[in-house]
């Protein structure tokens, strides 16, 4: 069992796996991510930086959720959201549309195709007697 110290309000909790914050803290941040979602659907050309200051929240937060892919912004880019592979603005997630693409491509030349198995031939030997020498 692994007990943990909460990143957000010190308490002790036993710590499972994600981020290492109590299940309370977890929830209120799951509410807070539904309050900013919402203002951001009510609000679609808000920055992270004026969305931050709306709903009281970090932008390294909000941030995170977009590298995640849960929010998404309306312009690529405009707040230093860029692809962590060529640096092109995007408005969600880690990487652009055409480096997801090359990577997939990569990928799928690397492991190639599947084969199909080979059928074993089996050799019959009729009913042959063996003897051991």
């Amino acid at each position: 069992m692994d007990v943990r110290n909460c990143r957000s309000c010190g308490r002790l909790f036993n710590y499972m796996s994600g981020p290492p914050i109590c299940s309370m803290c977890q929830k209120k941040l799951e509410d807070k991510f539904r309050e900013v979602r919402e203002y951001l659907n009510e609000n679609p050309r808000s920055s992270v930086r004026a969305l931050s200051e709306a709903m009281d929240v970090s932008t390294k937060q909000i941030k995170q959720w977009i590298r995640e892919e849960r929010l998404t912004l309306s312009e690529p880019g405009a707040d230093g959201i860029n692809c962590e592979h060529c640096g092109e603005p995007i408005s969600s997630g880690r990487f652009c549309e055409k480096c997801k693409a090359s990577m997939t491509n990569t990928l799928n030349g690397v492991l190639g195709k599947p084969k199909a198995p080979e059928a074993k031939k089996q050799e019959s030997h009729g009913n042959k007697m063996r003897f051991l020498q």
